[in-house]
Parts: structure tokens; sequence; C-alpha cells
């Protein structure tokens, strides 16, 4: 009866002991839930305050004019597909195989995905890094020098294994916004990466423009030169059917066969001035440059007036000037980073987990070992380090305002010079093509004077060549009214529209749309 006794009294005593372990665990299960909670809820309230500077276009030294000085303009905004003004479709689809084949462009989307990973980054910091470790020790210890029985004079040994696992908190607490001032630093880089992007996007249409109208003149000059040089030889063999008949002398004929010749070179020169230019355009579409893309045969009509806004408005438009802003926002949140490095910084460790010897007890509750620890550092001497990381810091944003204003100023400038050079160059056309009229009728009349025996041979050979030069400098001037509204376009922006600022990773949806158009 004593004995039956004692054996429930063991087996209650554990039972209890177990309960009691059990019920320990559940509460540091709780507390360890609490804790986590509370550290990742009060992480996500500081890292929520982290956004991108908002923007803040600094006040040029130079007053700019409320309106432009060049030409009067209308108000509005660029369509974004600006180059639908021209009303080529060939150009059209030109351009969007550009933006979607174009290596530079890639290039540009691979460093503003680079930026948007920088961001992360960055940010990472403003919440609690959280680890989980598992390890396995085997330790072998000697005993030298102890009385222990049983020793025989030898080298006492021993040998143990101990599991682990463990799940490890350290988070750095942003009480003065250091780390919030490195994150919005990132962001307004990003933001300028997408900005940069967006101008290369226009650089790219307007390059194809560009040499798509150069193509096209290219062709217009080839097929006027080889004109002209079959009209000379046509000449030619009149002159020398009246040599042979001793109606001219020879002087005639000489003259004639130089001025043939003469246009012969012209003719080959004009064919490798079409080739290059036809391999450049296909470079610019990402195809291998073959010189076998098909050119139009005549150039498109100048659209109408484009809508230049205010000088006020270019800085909103431009997206250099809108990258030239965000490093300058950047900048001015460094200067942040580097003043609060002098702060204390305030951490936060903590570990949780069991430490046993058989890996069958790593999830029993009485094998439960933890830690919390906090620190505050607080830098004293650095050598100077710190203090000279805000002079630079603060150099750096002087360096980036100087370029802003610079930027802004050759902003204005470009705007101004293609409204000026947009009158200017139509007034021109408008001469050329009455030049080039009144040439060809001169050039008629010359002929018909000196085969009726009125006028002598050099006054028809200069009536040609005024002719032939009147006409290929009309064909230039228009290709050069279309590449002056393609500067107008880009000088204007290019259809940009900004870009928002909110909390986060700014612009995805613009950027996503963006690279979506060029990634294979």
């Amino acid at each position: 009866m004593f004995r039956v006794f004692s054996v429930f009294d063991v087996l209650t005593k554990w039972r209890a002991t177990r309960i009691a372990a059990t019920a320990r665990q559940e509460v540091f299960l709780r507390s360890a839930m609490v804790m986590l909670v509370l550290v990742f809820v009060s992480a996500a309230l500081v890292s929520g305050c982290a956004s991108a500077p908002k923007p803040q276009h600094p006040s040029l030294e130079t007053p700019v004019p409320l309106q432009w000085t060049a030409a009067p303009s209308e108000g509005g905004m660029i369509d974004e597909r600006w180059w639908s003004d021209f009303s080529d479709a060939r150009l059209d689809g030109l351009i969007d195989e550009a933006l979607y084949r174009n290596f530079e462009l890639k290039s540009v989307t691979g460093r503003m995905q680079a930026a948007r990973a920088q961001a992360r980054i960055v940010g990472a910091p403003l919440l609690p890094q959280v680890s989980l470790d598992f390890n396995r020790t085997r330790t072998r210890r000697n005993f030298i020098g102890f009385p222990i029985p049983g020793g025989n004079g030898g080298v006492l040994k021993t040998t143990s294994t101990n599991y682990g696992v463990s799940t490890n908190i350290n988070w750095e607490i942003d009480l003065w916004g250091r780390l919030s001032d490195d994150k919005a630093a990132a962001l307004a880089d990003l933001q300028g990466s997408q900005a940069d992007l967006y101008g290369v996007r226009s650089s790219v249409a307007g390059q194809t423009a560009k040499a798509w109208f150069a193509a096209i003149e290219a062709r217009r000059q080839l097929d006027l030169a080889r004109a002209t040089r079959d009209n000379f030889s046509e000449v030619n063999e009149r002159i020398e059917n009246r040599y042979a008949r001793g109606l001219r002398p020879a002087l005639d004929l000489r003259l004639s066969l130089a001025n043939v010749a003469a246009a012969e070179a012209v003719v080959l020169q004009r064919m490798q001035a079409f080739d290059s230019v036809v391999r450049q355009l296909e470079i610019l579409l990402g195809r291998y440059p073959s010189a076998e893309l098909a050119i139009a045969s005549d150039l498109p009509p100048v659209p109408s007036t484009v809508p230049a806004g205010l000088p006020a408005d270019l800085i909103a438009r431009r997206p250099d000037l809108m990258l030239a802003e965000r490093q300058l926002a950047a900048a001015g949140a460094r200067i942040g980073v580097a003043k609060k490095a002098r702060y204390p910084a305030i951490r936060l460790t903590g570990s949780g987990g069991t430490s046993t010897a058989a890996l069958t007890d790593l999830l029993d509750g009485d094998f439960i070992v933890w830690s919390l620890v906090s620190s505050l550092l607080q830098p004293l001497f650095q050598g100077g380090r710190l203090s000279a990381g805000v002079d630079l810091a603060e150099a750096n944003r002087d360096q980036v305002l100087a370029n802003f204003a610079d930027r802004a100023l050759r902003a204005y400038g470009e705007v101004e010079t293609a409204l000026a050079a947009d009158g200017l160059l139509r007034r021109r056309e408008a001469a050329l093509l009455e030049a080039t009229t009144q040439a060809a009728a001169a050039r008629e009349l010359a002929e018909s004077r000196y085969h009726g025996g009125l006028s002598d041979v050099i006054t028809m050979l200069d009536a040609q060549r005024r002719a032939f030069d009147s006409e290929g400098q009309y064909l230039a001037v228009r290709r050069q009214r279309l590449d002056a509204r393609v500067d107008l376009y880009l000088a204007l922006g290019g259809g940009f529209e900004g870009m928002a600022t909110e909390a986060g990773e700014p612009g995805d949806q613009q950027a996503k749309g963006e690279s979506g158009e060029i990634q294979e």
C-alpha cells in the first residue's frame, strides 16, 4: 500500500511539473508574440513616414519673363506622342519600333531598375531585421588537475552535444529621422532616374524622327542629283552634235563635259550620304545597319503651331529639369542624414528560442532561453569625420543647385531658339521656293536661247547650276523646318507631365508603362 502511494505521488508531481512548464511556455510565447507585434507596428509607423521630398523649384537669380520673347505662343499641353502631329504613319511605326528595341533606352531602363532596388535597400533598416538560427555544437572538455575519483592519474575527458534554435531581431529606432532622410534621398534618386528615362525616351523619338527626315531629304537630293546629271547629259549630247557639225567651238564641249562629270560626282556624293543616314536610322531602330530600309518619297508637312505655354511652366514640363530638381532634393535630404549622424543611435536586439542537449527537446518549454538588449551609442570623437560629412553634403547641394540653374537657363534658351528658328525658317522656305521657281524658269530660257544661238554656253551652264542649287537648298530648308519643330517639341518637354511624390516608391505605374514598351 505504501509503495503504490509513492508511485502515485511521483506521477502527480511529474504531471504538475509538466503543466507548470507548459504554462510557462505559453506565457513566454504570448509575451514574445506581443513583443513582436509591438516591434513591427512601431517599425511600420516609422517607415511609413519615409517618402520622397516634395518638388521645390528654387528661384533663379536671372529674372524670367512672363511670355516667350522669340514669338507669341499658345497655351496647352503637348501630347505624349507628339510625333503623331506630323501625320506620317511610317514615322509613327518607326518611333514605336525604336522605343521598343533601342539599346540606349534599355540601358537607361536598367539604371532605373537599379535605382528602384537601391531605394529598397536603403529603406530596409527602417524595419526590424529578423533571422532564424539553428545550431548544433559538439564540445569536448579535459579535466586536468582536478581530484576526481577514478581518474587513475590520467586525463579525464567529457564530450557533449548541444542543439539550439532561436529567432533573432535587430532594430535601430529611427528616433531622429536619419534613416528616413536616407530613404527619402534614395526615393528622390529613383524619381530622377524615372525622369531621366522619360528624357531619353523623348530623345530617342526625336533622333528617330530627325533621322527619318534626313533619310527622306537624302533620297530627294539623290533623285535631284540624278535628274540634274541626266539633264546635263542630254544637253551635252546636243552640244556634241553641234560641235561635230562645226556649229559650236571646242570650249563649249569641254565646259559641257566638265559639267556632266561634276554632276556625276555629286550623284556619288549624294549616294554616300543617303547610304550613311539610312544605316544610322537602322541602328536607332535596333536593326542591323544593312541600308535596306525603304524610305518615303517626300517629306511630311510641318505641323501647326505647338502650344509652348508659359516660361514659368517649363521647369515642370522638362524631364531633365525634373531630374536636376530631384538631384537637388536628394542632396538636401543627405544633409539631414549627415547632421543626424551626430545624434545618439538607439538599437534593440532580441533573441528567443531553446537550447538543449537533446534534439527532441528543442520544442520543450523547459529549455526556453531568451535575451533582450537595448543600447544607446553616442559618437564623442571621430576626428572631425562627422562634421566633414556635413560640409561634404552641403558642398554637394551647392554644386547641384548651380547645375540646376545652369540647366534651367539652357532650357529657356533652347525654347527661345526653337521658337525663333521656326519663324525664320518658314520665311526662308518661302524665299527659296520663289528662288527655285525663278531659277527653273531661267534654266529653261537659257537652254532655249543657247540652242537657238542667242546665248553662250557660260550663261546656260550657270543657269543650270543655279537651278540645281536652289532646288537642293529648298529641300534642305524643308527638312530643317521639320528638325526645328522636333527641337521645339523636345525643348518643351515632349509631353512630360511630371510624376507623383507620395510615400513609398514613386511613379511605379508610369515607370512600368515606359519600361514595358521597350522590354522584349
